[in-house]
């Protein structure tokens, strides 16, 4: 039989991929499973307002045993909640579910992932990580109550540390670091990375409250600082520096409804929840205590 480690990482891999773009929800993955150890399905949550992760292997199970693609074009977590319950005809009953966080309990933006799972009645589920958000956690505790053999993840360090940002947002702010960086090593000097790289920022940007910039970036670049690449919002924008000496024509002063800040220190980043900072060398040096976690586009 595959260790239940096998299976964690693979859900936990999957939900890093979305790490950033689930705000305000904690990024979360999932595996089904049978009996011989064989994965049914991989899936994870993509962004608040979507399916859950538990939600989306669930559909993505249903399609694959039964060959029925009809629910492969419903998107509504609701509706696939109805079709899963109305159509699963126990497909369910011998698989076992492994997910990164408690499955929610409550009626929020999506119905409970809790009450599909008992439904479709599950041999077994193991959760890496009970919720911190009072608000929707119980569903380890409804499982059980409902017959369904529900175990915790003993290794859960690596569930701990995908839920780390969603911890932090709970309580204070959450700060990332987007850098940028060449073959050989360089990290500034205008755009570095492909379209690719740049749209997964501008998805960052557009699930950010606060986007951090250097003063000399805003200078040589004159940038807009939107998520125009994903069709998203213009976060306000800290721009540090110690001159306060800019250009308004440039074009991230000209958006509407944002706020832009000149600042020679980030006191104003106590304001905001889930902030990124875009930066080279000076803004890396400048914000070594503040930032929680980093990402490296090579």
């Amino acid at each position: 039989m595959v260790d239940d480690i096998f299976f964690m990482e693979i859900a936990v891999n999957e939900a890093w991929k979305y790490q950033g773009l689930t705000y305000p929800n904690p990024a979360v993955g999932a595996v089904i499973s049978d009996d011989l150890g064989s994965i049914i399905a991989c899936e994870a949550h993509h962004q608040a307002g979507f399916p859950h992760a538990e939600v989306e292997v669930c559909k993505a199970a249903y399609v694959k045993i039964t060959n029925n693609t009809l629910l492969s074009d419903i998107q509504n977590s609701n509706d696939i909640h109805k079709y899963l319950i109305a159509n699963h005809n126990n497909i369910f009953k011998n698989l076992t579910l492994h997910v990164t966080l408690e499955p929610c309990n409550h009626y929020g933006k999506t119905p409970p992932c809790s009450h599909l799972i008992k439904e479709l009645g599950f041999k077994k589920v193991i959760i890496g990580k009970l919720d911190v958000n009072k608000t929707a956690s119980g569903g380890a505790d409804f499982l059980r109550q409902n017959g369904i053999h529900v175990e915790f993840f003993k290794n859960n360090k690596i569930c701990e540390d995908l839920l780390m940002p969603f911890s932090k947002w709970q309580k204070e702010n959450f700060i990332f670091f987007k850098l940028a960086m060449s073959l050989n090593g360089v990290i500034d000097g205008g755009i570095i990375t492909g379209l690719d790289s740049r749209e997964l920022v501008h998805k960052f940007r557009n699930k950010c409250d606060l986007l951090v910039i250097g003063g000399n970036t805003v200078r040589q670049d004159r940038p807009t600082l939107d998520s125009r690449l994903c069709k998203g919002k213009a976060p306000d924008i800290l721009i540090y520096s110690q001159r306060k000496d800019f250009d308004k024509t440039i074009p991230l002063f000209n958006i509407q409804n944002r706020k832009v800040y000149v600042k020679n220190n980030f006191d104003i980043l106590k304001n905001y929840k889930n902030i990124v900072i875009e930066g080279g060398e000076g803004m890396l040096k400048a914000t070594k205590d503040l930032v929680n976690l980093y990402a490296i586009f090579r």
